[in-house]
């Protein structure tokens, strides 16, 4: 099996082995994401216990299947009554274990090992503190879906667990580059601007890239996992929050209320329009749906009226603008929504969140990597004008870059009034910011601009989508 990314887990999961201490690593992101993937093929030689909780299972199940996973290792064990005694016949068993070779403990699906009443997480504590922490060869990983218990339970533990983990991993979804490779792997052959129509609707989420068939157009990819009566990504929407939070209605009302605004809302808005409190309930879907990769906070450029949150998990706006309203059909459904305008200028900000995703890319290409820099939106505090900047790069060389992002199906021509468009925004902005830095017109697109008097007069840097696959 190969694995695709995860350059810096891997390697953080790959020190492990090599450390002196005991190692206690989480990893945690959202489901379908290649989290049990990525530790059973780093540590595939070095794994000698792994159990996987059972979804809406009863401490006496959960107790029967560690008791069959152990037995397979060591059928001399009696099956346990509580998970304090499950944990000291793994203390057992490690004990006879010799010291020389690193050993892994993989418990998968974590959270849902937890059940009601189990007292598991005091057990497990019990077990790392008195037995694993004292032994330099055993690395622990504890690995989950459910946001919501992973950050309360483990890593922001405040009890026996407190500062005690070694290593924190959170999985992503796969940038572009990533899905290249994975594609490649999978024996599919799309060019870049199919890559990222592809990814439009899926996502970055390794899972959903699978289910893509070799000689599949995007449109029938499209069609038979959006659009089908079967398809996956048709059905899975209904499961993605319920499987990851705690009073997920909440974070489903969120989602659905910034895949209604383009630019983000802040937090009194999200307030208003999800009628949820502005308390600690709120700061914890937020922070949840954040952490999870679903949504950014960021600070809008000379803003005095705090974060902005914005949706940027793409199945989640492709399935709420196309999926959900429309009824199953064999084949052809794409076709008819591919053209329509509604999608022409959906997809336009969705080119935009995902240049928004992959600044660091971008910076590559303008060769500013090594350079301090900060990225934001601006909007016309007069709100006047109609002027609003998307996408900007603040530089510490005395440089903005004002981005003009378009997605277009072959080389894109600035004319008369477009380029009026572009020397407005220039002037608003300067005098509105007042700022003593070049203006920098940087124009990102996906075939790059048709040379004419315009884009040679007003564009300083340009940029096309091959960039935004660049391998960092």
């Amino acid at each position: 099996m190969t694995l695709i990314g995860r350059i810096s887990e891997i390697s953080v999961l790959q020190n492990a082995l090599k450390s002196s201490r005991p190692e206690l690593i989480v990893v945690y992101g959202r489901r379908r994401i290649g989290k049990t993937y990525l530790v059973r093929n780093v540590y595939r030689n070095y794994i000698r216990f792994e159990l996987s909780g059972l979804k809406g299972a009863g401490l006496a199940q959960q107790l029967e299947n560690f008791h069959l996973t152990l037995g397979e290792l060591s059928p001399d064990f009696k099956k346990p009554q509580s998970w304090v005694e499950a944990f000291h016949q793994l203390k057992q068993y490690f004990g006879r274990l010799p010291l020389r070779k690193k050993k892994v403990i993989f418990l998968d699906e974590f959270p849902w090992l937890d059940s009601k009443k189990s007292n598991f997480l005091a057990a497990f504590d019990g077990f790392w503190n008195s037995f694993a922490s004292t032994r330099s060869d055993m690395i622990v990983v504890v690995c989950g879906s459910a946001a919501s218990y992973m950050i309360k339970n483990i890593i922001k533990n405040k009890g026996g667990l407190h500062n005690r983990l070694t290593q924190s991993l959170r999985l992503m979804p796969f940038n572009l580059h990533e899905t290249e490779l994975m594609l490649k792997s999978n024996n599919i052959k799309l060019t870049r601007y199919d890559i990222l129509q592809i990814y439009m609707a899926f996502g970055g989420v390794p899972h959903y890239l699978e289910k893509i068939m070799p000689g599949e157009s995007v449109a029938q990819a499209i069609d038979r996992l959006c659009f089908g009566k079967d398809g996956f990504l048709r059905m899975e929407y209904s499961n993605v929050f319920a499987s990851l939070f705690d009073q997920y209605e909440n974070h489903e009302l969120v989602i659905r209320t910034l895949a209604g605004v383009r630019k983000g809302l802040p937090r009194k808005e999200i307030v208003r329009k999800c009628k949820i409190e502005s308390g600690g309930t709120l700061s914890k879907t937020l922070r949840e749906l954040e952490e999870s990769g679903f949504i950014e906070k960021y600070q809008a450029y000379q803003s005095v009226k705090g974060s902005l949150y914005r949706l940027i998990d793409e199945y989640s706006m492709f399935y709420l603008k196309f999926i959900e309203h429309t009824k199953p059909s064999e084949s052809g459904t794409w076709n008819t929504l591919f053209n329509l305008q509604s999608y022409k200028i959906w997809s336009g900000f969705c080119f935009e969140t995902i240049c928004i995703k992959h600044v660091d890319q971008i910076k590559e290409g303008l060769k500013i990597s090594g350079i301090g820099s900060i990225y934001s939106s601006w909007i016309e505090k007069k709100r006047n004008s109609g002027v609003q900047i998307d996408f900007l790069i603040d530089r510490k060389d005395n440089v903005i870059n004002l981005c003009e992002i378009k997605f277009y199906n072959s080389g894109f021509t600035i004319d008369a009034a477009y380029a009026r468009e572009i020397e407005k925004k220039i002037n608003v902005f300067s005098t509105s910011t007042k700022t003593t830095k070049n203006v920098f017109i940087t124009f990102i697109s996906t075939f790059g601009l048709n040379s004419n008097e315009y884009s040679r007069q007003l564009v300083q840097n340009e940029l096309t989508m091959n960039h935004l696959f660049t391998s960092l």
